[in-house]
């Protein structure tokens, strides 16, 4: 019988760029954490929906069906995934950008071309506790 106790907190990581996605996948359940993928806007919000266990989710700004700040602006207006913890990728780097992401609540901002697959783990540890 397994222990809820132990439960493994979930993290989406949404990218349309399945290398990355796999990259930090594989870095985060060392964490350990349990780890979905969705490679669009629409496949994030369908896993997020179906999986009330959804714990952070990490949003790729850039996609296809819906971007990443579409996702966040519904994860926002939804009572069940308001509070949800997210943290945006992307590969702008620009004030504007960043002005926007904070906008829409995100708990955090980080630029791909700047990440490595640690940093990714050690925020979803410290914004999961």
């Amino acid at each position: 019988m397994p222990d809820t106790a132990t439960r493994l907190s979930h993290v989406l990581v949404a990218d349309d760029e399945p290398h990355i996605g796999r990259i930090i996948k594989m870095k985060l359940e060392q964490g350990p954490f349990k780890v979905s993928l969705a490679y669009d806007g629409e496949e994030a919000l369908e896993l997020i929906n179906s999986d009330e266990g959804v714990d952070l989710a990490l949003l790729d700004l850039m996609m296809p069906n819906m971007s990443g700040l579409e996702v966040l602006r519904q994860l926002r207006r939804d009572s069940a995934t308001k509070t949800m913890r997210v943290v945006v990728l992307t590969n702008m780097g620009d004030a504007e950008t960043a002005e926007q992401v904070y906008k829409l609540k995100a708990d955090d901002y980080i630029i791909k071309a700047e990440m490595t697959p640690k940093e990714v783990s050690a925020k979803v540890k410290k914004l999961l506790g």
